[in-house]
Protein backbone atom coordinates (compact mmCIF):
# COMPACT_ATOMS: atom_id res chain seq x y z
CA UNK A 1 0.00 0.00 0.00
CA UNK A 2 1.98 3.25 -0.93
CA UNK A 3 2.03 5.90 1.26
CA UNK A 4 -1.09 9.03 0.74
CA UNK A 5 2.03 11.18 0.18
CA UNK A 6 3.03 9.55 -3.01
CA UNK A 7 0.92 10.81 -5.74
CA UNK A 8 -1.55 8.63 -7.75
CA UNK A 9 -3.56 9.08 -11.08
CA UNK A 10 -7.24 9.47 -11.88
CA UNK A 11 -6.56 7.66 -14.83
CA UNK A 12 -7.87 4.37 -15.69
CA UNK A 13 -9.39 1.76 -18.34
CA UNK A 14 -11.85 4.29 -19.22
CA UNK A 15 -8.99 6.89 -20.90
CA UNK A 16 -7.86 4.31 -23.38
CA UNK A 17 -10.01 5.22 -26.54
CA UNK A 18 -9.48 1.57 -28.91
CA UNK A 19 -10.18 2.92 -31.99
CA UNK A 20 -6.43 3.19 -33.13
CA UNK A 21 -5.65 1.35 -35.73
CA UNK A 22 -4.07 -2.61 -35.33
CA UNK A 23 -2.53 -5.15 -36.62
CA UNK A 24 -3.50 -8.77 -37.80
CA UNK A 25 -3.10 -11.43 -34.89
CA UNK A 26 0.13 -13.36 -36.78
CA UNK A 27 1.76 -9.50 -36.69
CA UNK A 28 1.09 -9.14 -32.95
CA UNK A 29 1.99 -13.14 -32.10
CA UNK A 30 5.56 -12.06 -34.16
CA UNK A 31 5.80 -8.99 -32.00
CA UNK A 32 5.80 -10.61 -28.68
CA UNK A 33 7.99 -13.21 -29.83
CA UNK A 34 10.65 -10.71 -31.14
CA UNK A 35 9.91 -9.40 -27.71
CA UNK A 36 10.75 -12.38 -25.77
CA UNK A 37 13.95 -13.04 -28.51
CA UNK A 38 15.44 -9.56 -27.41
CA UNK A 39 14.77 -10.78 -23.93
CA UNK A 40 16.81 -13.93 -24.01
CA UNK A 41 19.59 -11.74 -26.11
CA UNK A 42 19.59 -9.24 -23.36
CA UNK A 43 20.81 -12.11 -20.93
CA UNK A 44 23.32 -13.04 -23.15
CA UNK A 45 24.80 -9.19 -23.49
CA UNK A 46 25.71 -9.29 -19.64
CA UNK A 47 29.04 -11.10 -19.72
CA UNK A 48 29.95 -8.61 -22.49
CA UNK A 49 29.66 -5.92 -20.50
CA UNK A 50 31.90 -6.43 -17.73
CA UNK A 51 34.53 -6.77 -20.90
CA UNK A 52 34.02 -3.57 -22.71
CA UNK A 53 34.93 -0.59 -21.87
CA UNK A 54 31.87 2.24 -21.03
CA UNK A 55 31.21 3.26 -24.72
CA UNK A 56 31.10 -0.21 -25.37
CA UNK A 57 28.36 -0.93 -22.96
CA UNK A 58 26.65 2.20 -23.50
CA UNK A 59 25.99 1.20 -27.21
CA UNK A 60 24.95 -2.42 -26.56
CA UNK A 61 22.28 -1.00 -24.01
CA UNK A 62 21.11 1.19 -26.50
CA UNK A 63 20.50 -1.21 -29.51
CA UNK A 64 18.47 -3.65 -27.13
CA UNK A 65 16.35 -1.03 -26.02
CA UNK A 66 16.02 0.39 -29.83
CA UNK A 67 15.81 -3.15 -30.29
CA UNK A 68 12.23 -3.26 -28.00
CA UNK A 69 11.26 -0.33 -29.62
CA UNK A 70 11.82 -1.76 -33.43
CA UNK A 71 9.99 -5.24 -32.61
CA UNK A 72 7.39 -3.53 -30.99
CA UNK A 73 6.63 -1.71 -34.04
CA UNK A 74 7.61 1.81 -32.75
CA UNK A 75 8.77 4.74 -34.57
CA UNK A 76 11.01 6.71 -32.60
CA UNK A 77 10.88 10.55 -33.35
CA UNK A 78 14.06 12.67 -31.61
CA UNK A 79 14.28 16.47 -31.59
CA UNK A 80 17.56 18.32 -29.77
CA UNK A 81 18.90 14.61 -29.25
CA UNK A 82 21.88 16.33 -28.87
CA UNK A 83 21.49 17.61 -25.12
CA UNK A 84 21.55 14.24 -23.60
CA UNK A 85 24.99 13.56 -25.35
CA UNK A 86 28.15 13.01 -22.56
CA UNK A 87 28.93 15.62 -21.00
CA UNK A 88 31.59 15.22 -18.60
CA UNK A 89 29.02 16.21 -15.85
CA UNK A 90 25.59 15.26 -14.13
CA UNK A 91 22.65 15.89 -15.26
CA UNK A 92 18.74 15.17 -13.38
CA UNK A 93 16.94 14.21 -17.12
CA UNK A 94 13.12 15.06 -16.06
CA UNK A 95 9.97 13.65 -18.39
CA UNK A 96 6.29 13.62 -18.28
CA UNK A 97 5.27 9.52 -17.62
CA UNK A 98 2.36 7.94 -19.49
CA UNK A 99 3.86 4.33 -20.33
CA UNK A 100 6.71 1.49 -19.49
CA UNK A 101 7.92 2.78 -22.65
CA UNK A 102 9.05 5.74 -21.92
CA UNK A 103 11.99 4.34 -19.88
CA UNK A 104 12.64 2.24 -23.36
CA UNK A 105 12.64 5.68 -25.51
CA UNK A 106 15.07 8.06 -23.07
CA UNK A 107 17.50 5.31 -22.75
CA UNK A 108 17.52 4.08 -26.76
CA UNK A 109 18.64 7.55 -27.32
CA UNK A 110 21.15 7.89 -24.42
CA UNK A 111 21.38 4.82 -21.94
CA UNK A 112 21.78 6.73 -18.26
CA UNK A 113 20.62 5.66 -14.55
CA UNK A 114 17.60 6.07 -13.47
CA UNK A 115 14.95 6.95 -10.25
CA UNK A 116 12.60 4.24 -10.40
CA UNK A 117 9.78 2.44 -8.29
CA UNK A 118 10.91 -0.63 -6.34
CA UNK A 119 8.83 -3.18 -8.42
CA UNK A 120 10.32 -1.82 -12.21
CA UNK A 121 13.34 -3.95 -10.85
CA UNK A 122 11.39 -7.33 -11.22
CA UNK A 123 9.57 -6.62 -14.97
CA UNK A 124 10.97 -9.10 -17.59
CA UNK A 125 13.86 -6.69 -19.88
CA UNK A 126 13.27 -3.36 -18.77
CA UNK A 127 13.98 -4.34 -14.93
CA UNK A 128 17.22 -6.18 -15.93
CA UNK A 129 17.84 -3.22 -17.88
CA UNK A 130 17.39 -0.76 -15.41
CA UNK A 131 19.14 -2.46 -12.64
CA UNK A 132 21.90 -2.83 -14.39
CA UNK A 133 22.55 0.88 -15.29
CA UNK A 134 23.05 1.04 -11.22
CA UNK A 135 19.55 2.90 -10.86
CA UNK A 136 18.47 4.27 -7.74
CA UNK A 137 15.22 2.45 -6.38
CA UNK A 138 12.13 4.53 -4.36
CA UNK A 139 10.08 2.32 -2.09
CA UNK A 140 6.32 3.63 -2.10
CA UNK A 141 5.35 1.80 1.49
CA UNK A 142 6.23 5.31 3.14
CA UNK A 143 8.00 8.62 3.39
CA UNK A 144 11.01 7.29 5.47
CA UNK A 145 12.84 6.31 2.01
CA UNK A 146 13.02 9.31 0.35
CA UNK A 147 15.53 11.47 2.08
CA UNK A 148 17.73 8.70 1.60
CA UNK A 149 16.43 8.48 -1.71
CA UNK A 150 17.43 12.29 -2.44
CA UNK A 151 20.87 11.65 -0.71
CA UNK A 152 21.93 8.46 -2.96
CA UNK A 153 20.91 10.59 -5.84
CA UNK A 154 22.62 13.46 -4.87
CA UNK A 155 25.70 11.52 -4.94
CA UNK A 156 24.97 10.11 -8.40
CA UNK A 157 25.25 13.15 -9.82
CA UNK A 158 27.65 14.57 -7.77
CA UNK A 159 29.81 12.04 -9.69
CA UNK A 160 28.97 12.68 -13.14
CA UNK A 161 26.35 10.64 -14.29
CA UNK A 162 23.26 11.62 -15.91
CA UNK A 163 19.68 10.28 -14.20
CA UNK A 164 16.20 10.46 -15.13
CA UNK A 165 13.62 10.51 -13.13
CA UNK A 166 9.85 11.23 -13.50
CA UNK A 167 8.98 13.48 -11.33
CA UNK A 168 5.02 12.76 -11.40
CA UNK A 169 5.42 10.03 -9.44
CA UNK A 170 3.35 8.08 -11.73
CA UNK A 171 1.79 7.13 -14.98
CA UNK A 172 -0.91 9.05 -16.64
CA UNK A 173 -2.91 9.01 -20.02
CA UNK A 174 -1.26 11.09 -21.74
CA UNK A 175 -4.46 13.49 -22.58
CA UNK A 176 -4.01 14.23 -18.35
CA UNK A 177 -0.78 14.90 -16.22
CA UNK A 178 0.02 15.35 -12.99
CA UNK A 179 2.14 17.56 -11.35
CA UNK A 180 5.87 17.57 -11.13
CA UNK A 181 6.60 16.93 -7.39
CA UNK A 182 9.78 18.70 -6.32
CA UNK A 183 11.57 16.35 -3.80
CA UNK A 184 14.19 14.54 -6.55
CA UNK A 185 14.75 17.95 -7.63
CA UNK A 186 16.58 18.70 -4.40
CA UNK A 187 19.49 16.41 -5.31
CA UNK A 188 20.00 18.88 -8.83
CA UNK A 189 20.24 21.63 -6.09
CA UNK A 190 22.44 19.85 -3.44
CA UNK A 191 24.24 18.17 -6.17
CA UNK A 192 25.15 21.44 -8.42
CA UNK A 193 23.73 20.00 -12.16
CA UNK A 194 21.53 21.00 -14.17
CA UNK A 195 17.86 19.55 -14.76
CA UNK A 196 17.27 18.95 -18.65
CA UNK A 197 13.79 18.57 -19.34
CA UNK A 198 12.46 15.77 -21.69
CA UNK A 199 8.93 15.64 -23.49
CA UNK A 200 7.91 12.61 -24.26
CA UNK A 201 4.37 12.48 -26.77
CA UNK A 202 2.89 9.67 -28.33
CA UNK A 203 0.64 9.47 -31.85
CA UNK A 204 -0.09 7.36 -34.19
CA UNK A 205 1.17 7.80 -38.05
CA UNK A 206 -1.33 9.73 -38.87
CA UNK A 207 -0.78 12.43 -36.20
CA UNK A 208 -3.70 12.10 -34.27
CA UNK A 209 -3.02 11.48 -30.48
CA UNK A 210 -3.54 8.06 -28.82
CA UNK A 211 -3.89 7.03 -24.88
CA UNK A 212 -3.41 3.56 -25.93
CA UNK A 213 0.37 3.25 -24.60
CA UNK A 214 -0.38 4.69 -21.07
CA UNK A 215 0.30 1.86 -18.61
CA UNK A 216 -2.83 3.05 -15.58
CA UNK A 217 -4.86 1.72 -13.85
CA UNK A 218 -4.57 -1.89 -12.03
CA UNK A 219 -3.42 -3.81 -15.18
CA UNK A 220 -0.31 -5.58 -15.33
CA UNK A 221 2.78 -4.75 -17.62
CA UNK A 222 2.02 -7.85 -19.58
CA UNK A 223 -1.58 -6.32 -20.31
CA UNK A 224 -0.14 -3.01 -21.57
CA UNK A 225 2.64 -4.81 -23.50
CA UNK A 226 0.21 -6.57 -25.58
CA UNK A 227 -1.92 -3.35 -25.94
CA UNK A 228 1.15 -1.82 -27.44
CA UNK A 229 1.89 -4.85 -29.51
CA UNK A 230 -1.74 -4.87 -31.67
CA UNK A 231 -1.23 -1.06 -32.54
CA UNK A 232 -0.25 -0.21 -36.13
CA UNK A 233 1.93 2.87 -36.60
CA UNK A 234 2.55 4.52 -33.49
CA UNK A 235 5.01 7.50 -32.96
CA UNK A 236 6.93 8.23 -29.94
CA UNK A 237 8.45 11.59 -29.91
CA UNK A 238 11.33 12.74 -27.67
CA UNK A 239 11.92 16.25 -27.11
CA UNK A 240 14.87 17.02 -25.66
CA UNK A 241 14.75 20.75 -24.22
CA UNK A 242 16.99 22.97 -23.28
CA UNK A 243 18.43 22.86 -19.73
CA UNK A 244 18.24 24.48 -16.37
CA UNK A 245 20.60 25.71 -14.21
CA UNK A 246 19.87 25.34 -10.89
CA UNK A 247 20.86 28.22 -9.45
CA UNK A 248 17.98 30.02 -11.61
CA UNK A 249 15.06 28.76 -9.01
CA UNK A 250 15.02 29.82 -5.70
CA UNK A 251 14.46 26.40 -4.78
CA UNK A 252 13.17 23.05 -5.21
CA UNK A 253 9.52 23.85 -6.10
CA UNK A 254 10.35 27.00 -8.10
CA UNK A 255 13.25 24.69 -10.03
CA UNK A 256 10.35 21.58 -10.65
CA UNK A 257 8.04 24.50 -11.57
CA UNK A 258 10.11 25.48 -14.14
CA UNK A 259 10.81 21.97 -15.57
CA UNK A 260 7.04 20.80 -15.82
CA UNK A 261 6.54 24.94 -17.65
CA UNK A 262 9.04 23.68 -20.32
CA UNK A 263 7.49 20.34 -21.03
CA UNK A 264 4.24 22.05 -21.09
CA UNK A 265 6.03 24.15 -23.87
CA UNK A 266 5.73 20.78 -26.15
CA UNK A 267 2.64 19.24 -24.85
CA UNK A 268 -0.13 22.16 -24.87
CA UNK A 269 -2.68 20.51 -26.48
CA UNK A 270 -2.71 17.50 -23.61
CA UNK A 271 -2.48 20.81 -20.69
CA UNK A 272 -5.55 22.06 -22.27
CA UNK A 273 -7.55 19.06 -21.94
CA UNK A 274 -6.27 18.42 -18.58
CA UNK A 275 -7.30 22.26 -17.47
CA UNK A 276 -10.53 21.08 -18.72
CA UNK A 277 -10.66 18.44 -17.33
CA UNK A 278 -10.36 19.77 -13.67
CA UNK A 279 -12.44 22.63 -14.60
CA UNK A 280 -15.01 20.02 -15.42
CA UNK A 281 -14.45 18.02 -11.90
CA UNK A 282 -14.17 21.64 -9.80
CA UNK A 283 -18.12 21.77 -11.32
CA UNK A 284 -19.25 18.13 -10.33
CA UNK A 285 -18.34 18.74 -7.09
CA UNK A 286 -19.85 22.31 -6.67
CA UNK A 287 -22.99 20.74 -7.71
Amino acid sequence: MSHPWFPTSPCGTGCLSGREDQVGPVRRWWRLTAVVLVVLASFLVLPVLALVGARGREWLVRQVFRSVLLTMGVRLEVSGGDGLAARGRGALVVNNHTSWLDIVAVNAVRPMRAVAKKDIASWPVLGWLVSAAGSVYVHREGLRSLAGTVARLTEVLRAGSMVNVTPEGTTWCGLTRGRFRPAMFQAAIDGGVPVLPVALRFRMRDGSATTAPAFIGDETIVDSVGRVAALRGLVLEVHVLDELAPGRAADRRELAAMAEAAVNTVLTPARTHQNALRAAETASLNQ
